[in-house]
């Protein structure tokens, strides 16, 4: 049949196309969009809606608009490789990640618990050391760890608490359900270039946001920055953001969250620490500084007692904490809580230290330390990644340090039991994953791509709160 003058204007001005036309989920992999019967979760049906009564040309323009947004403002990362060091734009995909409002409570709840999960763990890390005595965690896991700060052992935050701003990178698994791939406690970044999404977003599709009743984050904000400020212990204590510097990769945000919070943003050159109290040098003196969220590892902090060479610390951070007159955001050795290896004991830890188990599990992880798990790691192998144990990144970050079995010839894999044998204690087996997809507007076509999403939390006066919503971090 002909098409009409009428339909071929329609067809090529897209106002009646089909905006799910070639979309499909992949074979055995979930997808945020469509449901196991290939339709369209309900949450995302007002979006696709609107995506299909647009023209190509409407959607550039709004694509556009949300670029316009963030170069405008600034948004940038810094990369690092062989030809230098140099600022990039931020890249955004512009079609957003929709999750129902109920699920995510089930998502919120799970990690509240994992919160308080890792608050107990270090805790008991710095302090009476009883899952060790006990043996729930091997000791070589904690005495052998880079990030395990023997200074600080003992010394309890003033506030009572060692966490209090955490992120944990999630994906959805084959069957639907979500899996804590990572858990960052060190100094999370992320939280800032989600609310710059966020913002660039609405600006693309603001008419249809506010009909969808999307979450706002800026009380998630407002809550933390009061929590901050009721941990100042004098009047005149001011709250600061501690950056490496400008060097650093997401510098941008660190400025950007000072900002947005009305804190100072500060580098350790700043500071001095004056009868164990933490000063910045201001034009009219010396003031003193009560709550530092610091966006430098922690190992960098002090080289007076942690490490000599850093050039971006403070001399004295450490026995202004064991004064009690400082507050830091995480508290310092807190990155010991990401070591991989420790995802492997995380369900029984649970237990032991909040009665509970995991409402959200963790990647399945076996150290190779202790004998039974070298096994079925050797057994398994075609499904596992093999990489570090004292790794603070997922091993889809470390920058190929770790190895997928299946990718090993045969020769090889027929001798992954002697490796492990011989290096087994420097060494987790994780399970293959195979992520969720999310639809990614490419060449035209909304296109399937693999899905992990950061989710925040914050510790507020009324206990931990979740972000509502997150960043998605789209893979190729």
């Amino acid at each position: 049949m002909s098409k009409t003058p009428a339909t071929e204007r329609k067809a090529k001005e897209g106002i009646a196309r089909d905006p799910l036309l070639g979309y499909a989920a992949l074979p055995g992999v979930a997808d945020e969009m469509l449901d196991a019967n290939g339709q369209i979760r309900p949450v995302w049906r007002n979006l696709i809606s609107h995506l299909g009564r647009m023209t190509e040309g409407e959607l550039r323009e709004r694509f556009a608009r949300a670029d316009r947004y963030l170069r405008d403002a600034g948004v940038f990362y810094r990369t690092y490789g062989a030809q230098g060091s140099g600022e990039r734009n931020w890249p955004i995909s512009h079609v957003p990640v929709l999750i129902d409002g109920k699920e995510w409570e089930t998502v919120c709840k799970g990690l509240t618990q994992r919160a308080n999960l890792l608050e107990a763990l270090i805790a008991d890390i710095y302090g009476e050391n009883k899952l060790v005595q006990e043996g729930f965690l091997p000791p070589a896991l904690i005495a052998g760890n880079s990030e395990f700060l023997r200074p600080l052992v003992g010394v309890k935050p003033v506030g009572g608490h060692y966490l209090h701003f955490c992120s944990f990178e999630i994906g959805r698994g084959p069957d639907g359900n979500w899996w804590v791939l990572a858990d960052r406690t060190q100094a999370p970044s992320g939280a800032g270039f989600a609310l710059e999404n966020r913002v660039a977003t609405t600006r693309a599709f603001s008419d249809i946001y506010a009909e969808s009743h999307v979450h706002r984050l800026a009380s998630f904000f407002g809550a933390f920055r009061d929590a901050l400020q009721s941990h100042k212990q004098h009047p005149d204590d001011r709250i600061a953001v501690l950056s490496p510097g400008p060097a650093n990769e997401t510098y941008f945000e660190h400025a950007y969250i000072a900002r947005y919070l009305g804190f100072m943003l500060l580098e350790g050159e700043d500071l001095t620490v004056v009868n164990d109290r933490v000063m910045v040098r201001t034009v009219a003196g010396l003031k003193p500084v009560g709550v530092l969220w610091r966006r430098l590892d922690a190992a960098y902090a002090d080289p007076l007692e942690l490490n000599q060479h850093s050039h971006i610390g403070t001399p004295g951070m450490v026995q202004a904490l064991r004064a009690g007159a400082l507050t830091f955001v995480n508290a310092l050795g807190s990155g010991i809580l990401e070591t991989r290896a420790l995802l492997a004991f995380a369900p029984t830890v649970c237990r032991r230290l909040i009665g509970e188990d995991l409402i959200m599990p963790s990647i399945a992880t076996w150290w190779c330390g202790q004998k039974k798990e070298r096994e079925h790691v050797a057994k398994n192998i075609e499904r596992m990644v093999i990489g570090p144990a004292y790794s603070r990144l997922p091993f889809f970050d470390d920058n190929g340090q770790s190895v997928l079995g299946s990718s090993l010839r045969k020769t090889a894999k027929e001798t992954v039991g002697e490796w492990l044998a011989t290096e087994g204690a420097k060494l987790v087996g994780q399970e293959v994953v195979t992520l969720s997809t999310t639809p990614v507007y490419v060449n035209g076509k909304l296109t399937p791509r693999p899905m992990s999403l950061r989710v925040f939390a914050a510790r507020t006066e009324h206990g931990w709160q979740i972000m509502p919503g997150g960043f998605a971090r789209i893979g190729a």
